[in-house]
């Protein structure tokens, strides 16, 4: 088995600053905590911004600028900026910056969906800002856009033209076969980085079953040589199917975007702390976790010279 790659989702879009008083919000609190996470054993750090002012989602690259030029200063991280934003973003807002920077990695949702964490408004009885609730209430009528022709062109535009890849998110299996079609049409070269995630609302659920399908399902469309298989677990789900998935041969992906906890009724008051906890496990059964460079090797990273943050 290869070294397993640990990749680290600092903030996201989704969880609202009402969720947990640890979600780095201000570049100052996501710089340090993705350099703390990277300093853990994070050899990818997955990275959103926030308005510094009440924590909402953003796209502004003056605000990426804040941050992620420090990240990129301290650590040898890969620096992986989303291109999903949030579900109210445009297409061209959520390109902004990353088509001005041309990061090694961008995330890439290979698919529209319903994708909504709605529900959990009902937890919450004191909102910090007038946004928030809204916010994840309005998810239960709202779709996240990626079609066809949006991932073409973002393959485009940053793939082809400015020698980014990708870490390809599948919630759902149908969203291996849209990887698959966008290879079939020469779009893609392996090795393909593979994000599998479970829990989503909307997407595929946290049963370990699930995982067992994605992975025969992308050795069958792929071939097991010719891509990296990670697993995303949401919420409650994290650890323990990052776990079966390290087993089965996987890269893990943890961070306050995809769980505000470390364990049960216990919340994460840092990325860090998850980090550490699951490269614990990783050493555990005997993984050997990859450092930055190696997983720019294993995945045919471009390298940060090229990058301009």
């Amino acid at each position: 088995m290869s070294k397993v790659i640990i990749s680290c989702a600092v903030t996201g879009a989704i969880h609202t600053p009402s969720m947990s008083e640890y979600l780095p919000l201000t570049p100052d609190e996501i710089a340090e905590q993705a350099i703390e996470a990277a300093e853990a054993g994070a050899a990818i750090l997955h990275l959103h911004a926030r308005d510094p002012v009440d924590g909402r989602p953003s796209a502004d690259p003056a605000v990426f600028r804040q941050f992620v030029p420090r990240i990129a200063a301290a650590t040898n991280a890969v620096i992986n900026i989303t291109t999903g934003g949030s579900i109210k973003m445009t297409l061209e807002e959520r390109l902004a910056y990353p088509l001005a920077a041309g990061p090694e990695m961008c995330s890439l949702n290979m698919g529209s969906m319903n994708f909504s964490i709605h529900p959990a408004a009902r937890k919450i009885k004191d909102w910090r800002h007038d946004w928030e609730k809204p916010y994840v209430e309005g998810m239960e009528d709202l779709i996240f856009r990626n079609t066809f022709r949006d991932i073409k062109h973002i393959l485009k535009v940053l793939g082809e033209e400015r020698g980014t890849r990708f870490e390809f998110e599948c919630y759902d299996l149908g969203h291996l076969y849209n990887l698959a079609h966008f290879v079939d049409e020469g779009l893609l070269k392996p090795p393909f980085f593979i994000q599998s995630i479970y829990g989503i609302l909307g997407g595929m659920g946290p049963d370990p079953e699930n995982l067992a399908i994605m992975r025969t399902t992308a050795d069958r469309l792929f071939g097991r040589d010719n891509y990296m298989f990670s697993i995303l677990g949401a919420g409650r789900h994290q650890m323990s199917l990052l776990t079966m998935g390290a087993i089965m041969g996987g890269n893990v992906r943890v961070g306050l975007e995809d769980s505000l906890y470390l364990g049960k009724g216990r919340m994460a008051t840092s990325n860090a702390e998850q980090v550490r906890k699951i490269r614990r496990i990783l050493e555990e059964l005997s993984l050997e976790v990859a450092t930055p460079d190696e997983a720019r090797s294993m995945l045919g990273l471009k390298g940060p010279q090229s990058v301009k943050f």
